[in-house]
């Protein structure tokens, strides 16, 4: 029997490599963040959990699915169906269909891989193994920022240690499972221990065991902020493509303000969330400065992030419905990913060998690659730049921060018509476009697109752009010479170099230009 591949509430149609893939999908995948195209036949930039509920394949109660590799649809229609609104989309490069997968196939691959894995010998050296790598199901590098303040005092410290001891040994710590550090919150942040210090729950608990209690004010604002820079460095241990993750807890209310610090985590891709322990009562009310302070720190105010126990007594059966919350990394919307989390520059060749038929061809790509990022002001952003012999900024990065309005602006490009200095065209948009940018948290990229010869140098250019952090993808039509291009284009230098002989080839690039930003995103040093 085929093995299903477990995959996430994220996956869409162009990440699965087969014509027939059999999948898992995860139970409680949130509904409203789904993007699905088309009804029936969907575009292969839907999420295929998503588009599994909107044909009513499966419920959210997520289950087994087989996906089936389709042609590209000239058009793909908006339907609502099972709680789920598809978008409409034209022309996609391929689709896919689903229909009920077999469960069972997934069990007894499981069963099997385990049982044939090693031959049994009486002893169970399999159990000490797991404990080793931990919950591998829970991916989360998580900061506990614990309250240090006078505000909770010596002895609720002591139960507040308890408490954060139960859920790290229930987290199910381990070398593939969730790492934890811990930092005190009381008038100056101490950073007690760092993710890579522990990677055992034992260790983790005794760790905890020995903290000693600060006092002070519960500058909070200052600790989540200072947590938010310093503590998810790849040095301290924080690893790639995993959700970060600062769960604070708070003793009734903290001295300084939280808002910054929550902006700050949000642009770090940090998920925060509050347990917010013995809350103001009325009469205190009066002496909290910001009533909102919660709303204003955690990641999403949609209640996801916010936790409340009235009294740090009996904590016990708290554990698990945040270790729930903890572990379940769909519902992480703070994380970065290469979704929301670059900005695409792409440079647009004007010259009159294009053609106004072709120009449009040439926006339909942009657009189609445009379409697959989350575009937001904390998210991923679009510039254009059209160019001859002459350069014109047609938008930059931050003058559309929605998706519906850089996808109108690419619309209302108007062809220009001119010669070719590719060159000039790069060192322009490095300067004005991504200079701007240089030092936001987004990766940049440039996707040149041209359809002939330069009359300028393109090499220097490039070299530069490179050498200022933007990764370049080089996209040929017709008469570009290969060499152009290959010059152009980033390292490794054959997956950043696209060519085709008709403008109606733009189309079939489009994932692998998506799935080539997703891959340099995730080599990079996010």
């Amino acid at each position: 029997s085929l093995a299903s591949t477990a995959i996430t509430c994220f996956t869409r149609g162009l990440d699965l490599r087969k014509g027939t893939e059999d999948v898992l999908c995860p139970a409680n995948c949130p509904l409203w963040q789904f993007y699905v195209f088309g009804d029936g036949v969907y575009a292969s930039l839907s999420s295929v959990c998503g588009a599994a509920i909107h044909s009513g394949v499966i419920t959210n109660a997520g289950g087994a699915v087989r996906v089936q590799t389709l042609p590209g649809q000239e058009s793909y229609p908006a339907v609502n169906a099972n709680g789920i609104q598809s978008q409409a989309l034209s022309r996609w490069a391929s689709s896919f269909s689903v229909t009920a997968g077999t469960e069972n196939t997934a069990l007894e691959s499981v069963g099997r891989s385990v049982s044939t894995a090693r031959p049994s010998t009486g002893k169970r050296p399999k159990k000490t193994l797991d404990k080793k790598a931990g919950n591998k199901d829970c991916k989360a590098d998580i900061a506990f920022l614990i309250d240090g303040s006078y505000n909770i005092g010596q002895r609720r410290f002591n139960l507040q240690k308890n408490f954060v001891g139960k859920v790290a040994v229930m987290l199910g710590i381990g070398t593939e499972g969730p790492h934890v550090g811990v930092v005190q919150a009381s008038e100056h942040p101490k950073i007690e221990f760092y993710l890579k210090n522990f990677t055992a729950a034992k260790e983790v608990l005794f760790a905890i065991k020995e903290l000693g209690f600060r006092g002070g004010n519960s500058n909070t604002g200052k600790a989540l902020k200072h947590t938010a820079q310093k503590f998810f460095s790849l040095e301290n241990g924080a690893r790639k493509g995993i959700p970060k993750i600062i769960v604070v807890f708070l003793d009734g209310w903290p001295s300084d303000d939280l808002e910054e610090a929550g902006i700050v985590a949000r642009e770090f891709g940090v998920n925060v969330f509050i347990v917010s322990v013995a809350k103001p009562t009325t009469e205190e009310l009066g002496m909290v400065q910001d009533i909102g302070f919660i709303d204003k720190a955690v990641c999403r105010s949609n209640g996801f992030f916010s936790y409340q126990m009235p009294t740090w007594f009996g904590t016990t059966k708290y554990v698990k419905p945040l270790v729930q919350k903890l572990c379940s990394h769909e519902q992480m919307l703070c994380s970065k990913t290469c979704y929301n989390s670059v900005n695409i520059g792409f440079l647009i060749d004007g010259s009159s060998s294009v053609g106004e038929s072709n120009f449009r061809l040439v926006l339909e790509f942009v657009s189609n690659v445009a379409k697959a990022f989350e575009i937001s002001d904390i998210g991923s952003k679009v510039a254009a730049v059209q160019f001859t012999y002459d350069q014109r900024t047609e938008f930059s990065f931050t003058d559309h921060v929605t998706k519906e309005k850089v996808l109108s602006a690419i619309r209302n490009i108007r062809y220009m018509s001119g010669g070719t200095a590719t060159g000039d065209a790069i060192s322009f948009t490095t300067r004005n476009v991504f200079g701007p940018v240089k030092d936001g948290p987004n990766k940049n990229f440039l996707i040149v697109l041209t359809d002939g010869q330069s009359y300028d140098d393109v090499r220097g250019p490039a070299a530069a752009a490179q050498k200022a952090g933007i990764t370049v993808f080089s996209v040929g039509v017709a008469w570009a010479p290969l060499d152009d291009l290959k010059d152009m284009a980033s390292e490794p230098r054959e997956s950043h170099t696209f060519f085709t002989r008709e403008f109606t080839g733009l189309e079939q690039m489009v994932p692998d230009i998506i799935r080539g930003i997703c891959k340099d995103f995730l080599d990079s040093k996010q």
